[in-house]
């Protein structure tokens, strides 16, 4: 498809986005982002940063904002319904969906339109600054639809033990929806944050989401990220998060669903002494493709980055990895560390990795590497030498692999879910070969 067809496609995606309101800040920001939608494209594989992912198929597609969305019944949110969860807002095709949502969390977890009633000044100074759509379409095709969403604000000094989960549901094929998240944590403050992207049908959507995030200093933060999308699904996402002085972003992303899906994440260290680190694991099969690019910026000194994403990939499915770390110039005494490592389960699998290290500073300790391939044909012998079956055995390799990265959830319910989760696509995929 040429540039023109794929400017056409996005005016096509901005059918239907809301009208304006009452807020001239935030009518100028929708109105910014439609501009720049009208001038930009759908990226294709001759762009540098997705020539391994082609999102063609996409673009065959009609997506439009679901109409007179109905709320599910509350026996279908229950399994996705987090036990420990102190605060829930909960997003059906797109729009709130209050019936489903609670808030005990003694901080501000709310939809953006009461949001900007009560914290318009602390929304405005914030809202799509971290996530530049400048040059990003997806980003400004959210930013263009900017209505419902999460907000939640974290008071200084305030430490919930309890987390806080969104959860957004998609019911309707062919409809488009545009999550939307701003985290803003004050000095002091420590969350933990559950981003899940879920389904209750299997036919084509498509999610196109953006999460902001500001920490303040010695701030705390621990997310979780969640992609289970239907399996026709398309699901892209852009994260921006900024550090303050000793702030500390966690991450953990797991992505097992979709048919494509694309994560991009950019942490820039705004401050000194602030830390970061990022775990991601990807699980796909068929002809799933799962694309996850990041950048953390050392843009000051004395910070502290770790990275570790995999991928399991069986059938002919195609993941991506591009994991950029960039220390500039006066960054001095950054220390960063990445790895990738990726698992092949069948002869079609396919994974492409670039684990990339940029550095303009000389006081430095930073460390890169990558790695793809099967399963170890020792460790399997060994185990079928204790009594396994050369299936069980390849299983249980298979599961401990990705149980790395799921240990590391800090919410015991979600974590035993998708520990099953992980293991029953192990057994089917030992099974299937």
């Amino acid at each position: 498809m040429n540039t023109a067809s794929t400017s056409s496609y996005l005016d096509g995606l901005l059918q239907g986005r809301p009208a304006a309101g009452p807020l001239a800040w935030l009518n100028a920001l929708r109105a910014h982002a439609v501009d720049r939608v009208g001038v930009l494209s759908v990226p294709t594989t001759r762009d540098e940063d997705w020539r391994f992912t082609d999102i063609s198929p996409l673009t065959k597609l009609n997506f439009q904002p679901a109409q007179d969305v109905q709320a599910p019944a509350p026996a279908a949110m229950e399994p996705f319904a987090l036990d420990e969860a102190a605060a829930r807002l909960v997003f059906i095709d797109g729009v709130y969906a209050p019936q489903h949502s609670f808030n005990r969390a003694g901080l501000t977890v709310e939809n953006f339109a009461a949001g900007l009633e009560h914290h318009g000044a602390a929304v405005q100074a914030q809202l799509g600054r971290l996530a530049a759509f400048e040059h990003n379409a997806f980003a400004a095709l959210n930013t263009a639809f900017l209505h419902d969403g999460a907000l939640i604000l974290v008071p200084r000094g305030f430490t919930p033990a309890a987390p806080v989960h969104l959860l957004f549901v998609a019911t309707r094929k062919h409809a488009a929806s545009h999550p939307r998240c701003l985290v803003v944590a004050q000095p002091g403050s420590a969350l933990t944050l559950v981003e899940d992207y879920v389904a209750l049908q299997d036919e084509a959507y498509f999610t196109n989401a953006v999460t902001e995030i500001a920490l303040g200093s010695d701030a705390r933060l621990h997310h979780v990220r969640v992609q289970r999308e239907g399996a026709e699904a398309f699901h892209i996402a852009n994260c921006a998060v900024t550090l303050a002085p000793s702030s500390c972003y966690h991450s953990v992303s797991v992505a097992l669903g979709a048919r494509i899906s694309r994560h991009n994440l950019g942490v820039a260290f705004a401050a000194e002494g602030a830390e970061c680190s990022i775990d991601g694991l990807a699980l796909i099969g068929g002809k799933q493709l799962a694309d996850t690019h990041t950048l953390i910026d050392h843009a000051q000194a004395q910070c502290t980055s770790r990275q570790l994403h995999k991928c399991i990939v069986d059938g002919a499915a195609h993941a991506v990895f591009n994991g950029n770390i960039m220390v500039r110039a006066g960054a001095q005494r950054t220390d960063s560390a990445q790895s990738s490592r990726n698992l092949l389960l069948s002869g079609r699998a396919r994974v492409d990795t670039k684990p990339q290290l940029e550095i303009f500073a000389d006081d430095v300790k930073c460390a890169h590497g990558a790695t793809v391939g099967q399963l170890d044909l020792d460790e399997v012998f060994y185990l079928k030498s204790r009594g396994l079956s050369e299936t069980a055995a390849r299983n249980l390799l298979t599961y401990a692999f990705g149980a790395e990265v799921i240990e590391r959830i800090p919410v015991a319910t979600l974590r035993h879910r998708l520990e099953q989760s992980v293991l029953a696509r192990t057994q089917s995929a030992g099974s299937a070969t």
